[in-house]
């Protein structure tokens, strides 16, 4: 028997929840709110802005914008030991995160209702989903491989954990999830990397594995060493019965060709999800669509900012009931783990309303916008598709970044690319690239015309594992951490220069 047909009722009625998204979003979100501003009345936050007395959406926005610099003080408070600040209680986990201008890392609280009410809830969720969308899985027939990061103590309070968020995630998972997941908890959570991936492949190649979970660029590390341990050519010999793979934390795109190269079976199933270390925000719903559901009902209330206005001193602030279908938007949000009006720094296109469904198509510092042109890490990733099915190229890695005028006063993009399958032709796969732009990106072809601002970008191909080695240099192998891909100032891409340049010479 599929026990998989007999577990899966258990997740019906989440289902018929969910389909409440298609009709009373806006009643949702305003529950939420409610909920929200009410818990946290008596926090320190919420006597300042007098939570008492707001009653609607409107009264709320006079609580000003923040950002992490802004919270910064009251969470350096929280993680020494105070309680009721942001959110009530005591809140002992933290989402360690990439870094702000003033500090390396952010820390991110994570406290138990966020925990339950956003990332359990997404990751829950993400079966339900998924259920519905492949009625004939056999997902519980075997066991999950989540890829996580680690922990250490936070200030040595007792209890008190700073790390990945899926280090926090695994170690407060239930035990009954630990039955159906591998690896075992003290390997998923080793804090060096190379070493983990090693125990990984060590332990894993023996069991019935049909679901995997992780950033795609670590979970590719996974992979190649499992196949390189076992001799497979691909994962279908090692995991016959693999049959999903719930990815986040990066764009898919630049991966998509290597996973179906490495993963052969026509039934395996790619399923996005939109969960960061401050929450859990979106769903692929459909397996045939890219855009994902956002999730409504979680402890977030969800507010927008067109992206023209981020930087503005009075931006035009939008709930989810007022934005444009095909708008780029920065996302605002509020959660139960004391993150008020927080500009989360991603920015979203809605394709749809009723239910609201949205891509991802960049952040609100990963952009190139040295000249005018706005270039989107979604502009990028389409152009990257484009010349690879031009050229037959495979891309790895990326990072891109204006050269403002070199000695010719000629101004360009430069583009660092680790190639897992060279073009036929690099100087067609230039060509297409940048004429991909231009037709995505109206600014960038308009200031690609004649040549007069920006001449034709720059291709610069990274030696292999140039970007594993540089995030190893910085200490952000694994977790949360990624390679930024459009930068709009030179100090990472001179970096990677330097380093692909050390290891030719040393060749």
């Amino acid at each position: 028997m599929n026990p998989t047909q007999l577990i899966g009722k258990l997740f019906v009625s989440r289902q018929k929840d969910i389909d409440l998204y298609d009709t009373q979003a806006e009643e949702i979100q305003h529950s939420v709110l409610r909920k929200l501003i009410d818990k946290a009345a008596y926090t320190r936050w919420g006597k300042i802005y007098d939570y008492r007395n707001i009653k609607h959406y409107e009264q709320f926005k006079r609580v000003p914008i923040q950002d992490y610099e802004s919270l910064k003080e009251d969470i350096d408070r929280m993680r020494h030991g105070e309680k009721d600040l942001l959110w009530p209680g005591k809140v002992v986990w933290y989402a360690k995160s990439s870094g702000t201008t003033n500090d390396r890392s952010k820390f991110i609280p994570v406290s138990r209702d966020g925990l339950d009410n956003i990332h359990y809830r997404g990751g829950k969720d993400a079966v339900a989903l998924y259920l519905r969308a492949n009625p004939h899985s056999r997902f519980f027939a075997g066991k999950g491989l989540i890829l996580g990061g680690s922990h250490a103590p936070n200030f040595n309070l007792p209890n008190s954990l700073v790390g990945d968020l899926s280090a926090i995630l695994i170690q407060n998972i239930s035990p009954l999830a630990n039955l159906i997941r591998v690896p075992a908890k003290e390997i998923a959570l080793m804090d060096e990397f190379e070493r983990k991936v090693e125990r990984i492949a060590e332990t894993t190649v023996r069991r019935n594995v049909t679901n995997i979970s992780g950033v795609p660029s670590w979970m590719l590390a996974v992979i190649r060493r499992i196949l390189e341990k076992t001799g497979a050519d691909t994962l279908d010999e090692v995991w016959p019965n693999l049959e999903v793979f719930f990815h986040g934390g990066v764009s898919f795109t630049p991966y998509r060709e290597q996973y179906r190269r490495l993963i052969t079976n026509p039934g395996m199933h790619y399923m996005e999800t939109y969960n960061a270390s401050e929450g859990f925000f979106g769903l692929q719903s459909d397996l045939d669509d890219p855009a994902m559901l956002l999730m409504i009902d979680y402890d977030v209330f969800y507010e927008f900012i067109p992206l023209e206005e981020v930087d503005r001193p009075d931006p035009n602030i939008v709930p989810l009931a007022g934005v444009e279908v095909g708008r780029n938007y920065a996302m605002v949000i509020s959660t139960s783990c004391g993150l008020w009006r927080y500009v989360l720094g991603d920015t979203v296109k809605f394709t749809q309303k009723d239910p609201y469904k949205f891509v991802i198509t960049g952040r609100t510092k990963s952009f190139i916008n040295a000249f005018g042109e706005e270039l989107m890490v979604d502009n990028a990733e389409k152009g990257l598709e484009r010349a690879c099915r031009a050229t037959g190229a495979q891309v790895l890695e990326y990072s891109a970044a204006p050269v403002f005028m070199d000695d010719d006063a000629r101004c360009r993009h430069q583009w660092l690319i680790e190639f897992s399958r060279m073009p036929d032709s690099l100087e067609r796969f230039r060509d297409v690239l940048d004429a991909s732009l231009q037709e995505i990106n109206s600014d960038y072809e308009a200031k690609r015309h004649k040549d007069i601002t920006l001449q034709k970008l720059e291709i610069i191909v990274a030696r292999p594992n140039l970007f594993h080695d540089w995030l190893k240099r910085k200490g952000k192998l694994g977790g949360q951490h990624k390679v930024p891909r459009l930068c709009n100032t030179r100090e990472n891409m001179e970096e990677m220069l330097r380093l692909n340049g050390e290891s030719m010479e040393g060749d």
